[in-house]
């Protein structure tokens, strides 16, 4: 299993995630989520032997950003913390 990385949007807010995906399987299927969409998404954006066609990356981006509004009013409703 390879090391978890923080992203750095969440990292001040790193010890809430924790906390909450212990206790709310929902918070943590959405937090995978969007670390698998983040680490594809750089992978291929990072990868010229690979070509996508960009509807597709940009269909990853609105996917992300989807999924980060979600974390945000999950830790905001859990914890009132500043987006």
């Amino acid at each position: 299993m390879t090391a978890r990385k923080p992203f750095r949007k969440f990292s001040p807010k790193q010890k809430e995630i924790e906390e909450l995906e212990k206790k709310c399987p929902k918070f943590k299927r959405i937090y995978s989520e969007y670390e698998l969409i983040n680490d594809e998404l750089w992978t291929v954006q990072t990868d010229s032997a690979h070509s996508i066609p960009d509807d597709f990356v940009e269909a990853m981006k609105i996917q992300s950003d989807y999924l980060e509004h979600a974390i945000d009013d999950l830790l905001l409703e859990e914890y009132h913390l500043p987006q």
